[in-house]
């Protein structure tokens, strides 16, 4: 059954869009010296301060003890498998941390390595989730350091974590390369058979592969790695930065250890509901409206140009780029992967045109991180599976997932039948009983949840909706593009202030495009 928002939050949203033409007519306030401005919502102030329901109060950062994790300088080699995003005048260093595996039916057992890096020399630890499928969160911490505010700098060192089952951290390597290809190349509006067969083969290939730990890869878990590194840190409470489904994590952090939880900012938190179609219905609507941004940013039809290289590709010989050929639905993928990204925009459109003029080398490139495994990385997408089909106890029999898929595909014309592909996913993983665990806890402090309006990943309505269920919640919304909103001035200045001198944006906090 589809979880309720809370009566009061409903209104409190009801109010805020009806004020919304006339905020963004009105423009920013002036912010304190030189921070970006922030839009503020002028509905009266609510009992609780305008902090959302929590009424707890916001924890003061607090000095760290000493850390017990063991650093090593691995600057030079962040910069070279960043491409030059990093920071040159930023130290960086590594460690790993064991955790407990604690697999399914055998708690507390097992040993699971935490691969986490230390971006900024700040003395207090601001820890950095990102989503499950994205980059490795040590490479997006020392990414996000580039962009963040010297001053944020000056008093927190980022540290990033390497998921379990991702990046360092003992990546999951069980799905054959031919079905990681197939589940992605696939289109299941027009056939369900190819990827139900190629995602029954993943299951069985990560159940041997795995054993016990198949059941360990879940967010549930993760918070309890997050507890541990808190402990490694030096810390009583876990202050965190998480983006996109990263965010969900620390939510499920907060309602589990909400005496644990520090200041905490979620940039970009996913539709909570139940109704997987109809999130990623959403999720489709998003890269679409997103699609549409990134080609007016760049001044052309980003659409046109995308939708005529898909039906190149069907129509033609295939294209091929490290042995795996460029299929409509593959090159749709590589187009998703890049619409995440707002800074490679420029990038995404030469790489389509390029495919479009017979070369696919440059769009292959946005998906191969997800397909592609070798010594140095495990591919993206057997992490990703592992997680998403723990976290979800939804299973779908076969005509219900190929009469969803062609609704999706006749709704969401671009991007409808890709994402469609998630819903065969999970169809053999083993089922586990239980939720998928909460999000809400009216015991933990203020915390930071911000919505990007057009967002090809985490849309905004679907932010909003977990932002609903968070009686802690502290809502801020961007109206920009692109996946996550720190690149907006407004949004960091809001988070500056937030996280270093404590000062809690009123809910309902706009910021304009």
């Amino acid at each position: 059954m589809p979880r309720r928002h809370p009566p009061r939050r409903r209104a409190r949203r009801a109010v805020l869009a009806a004020l919304l033409p006339v905020l963004v007519v009105a423009g920013c306030t002036v912010g304190p010296s030189t921070r970006p401005a922030v839009v503020q919502n002028d509905a009266p102030v609510p009992a609780d301060g305008g902090t959302g329901e929590s009424r707890q109060p916001l924890p003061p950062l607090g000095e760290p003890g000493p850390s017990s994790l063991d650093w090593s300088d691995c600057a030079a080699d962040t910069r070279q498998r960043l491409g030059g995003t990093a920071r040159p005048d930023v130290a960086v260093e590594c460690a790993y941390l064991t955790t407990t595996l604690d697999p399914p039916g055998m708690p507390g057992q097992g040993l699971s390595r935490m691969a986490v890096l230390k971006a900024g020399s700040g003395p207090v630890p601001l820890v950095v989730v990102n989503d499950v499928d994205g980059l490795p969160g040590t490479l997006y911490a020392a990414q996000l350091a580039a962009t963040l505010p010297d001053e944020l700098l000056e008093r927190f060192s980022l540290i990033g974590v390497d998921r379990r089952g991702t990046g360092g951290s003992d990546a999951v390597r069980c799905i054959p390369s031919g079905e990681r290809a197939t589940l992605l190349d696939s289109d299941p509006a027009a056939g369900i058979e190819r990827p139900l067969d190629a995602a029954r083969t993943a299951g069985q290939q990560c159940a041997i592969a795995l054993e016990d730990e198949q059941g360990a890869l879940d967010s549930e878990r993760t918070t309890s790695d997050l507890d541990t590194l808190r402990e490694h840190l030096g810390m009583d409470r876990l202050h965190a930065l998480g983006h996109g489904e990263g965010s969900r994590v620390l939510a499920m952090y907060s309602a589990r250890f909400p005496g644990k939880t520090g200041r905490m900012v979620l940039d970009g938190m996913p539709d909570p509901s139940d109704d997987q179609a109809g999130v990623l219905g959403g999720v489709a609507h998003g890269a679409e409206a997103t699609l549409d941004a990134a080609g007016e940013q760049l001044g052309r039809d980003l659409r046109a140009d995308v939708t005529a290289l898909t039906e190149r590709l069907g129509r033609t010989a295939p294209l091929t780029s490290d042995g795996y050929r460029l299929t409509p639905q593959l090159a749709l993928r590589a187009v998703l992967s890049g619409l995440a990204d707002r800074d490679r925009w420029s990038d995404l459109a030469g790489a389509v045109a390029a495919a479009r003029s017979g070369d696919p080398n440059p769009l292959f490139r946005f998906v191969r991180p997800h397909i592609v495994e070798d010594q140095a990385s495990a591919a993206r997408l057997d992490g990703t599976i592992a997680t998403r089909c723990n976290d979800t106890t939804t299973r779908l029999p076969a005509d219900r997932l190929a009469s969803t898929a062609r609704e999706l595909a006749r709704d969401h014309p671009v991007f409808g039948a890709t994402v469609a592909q998630e819903l065969v996913w999970c169809s053999p993983w083993p089922t586990r009983s239980g939720d998928s665990g909460e999000i809400a806890s009216d015991q933990a402090p203020p915390i930071v949840v911000v919505s990007t309006e057009t967002d090809p990943v985490t849309p905004g309505k679907g932010t909003v909706r977990a932002a609903d269920q968070m009686p802690s919640a502290v809502h801020v919304s961007w109206k920009g593009a692109g996946h996550g909103a720190l690149s907006s001035a407004c949004v960091t200045g809001a988070v500056h202030s937030f996280l270093v001198d404590g000062d809690v944006p009123r809910d309902g906090t706009l910021c304009p495009a």
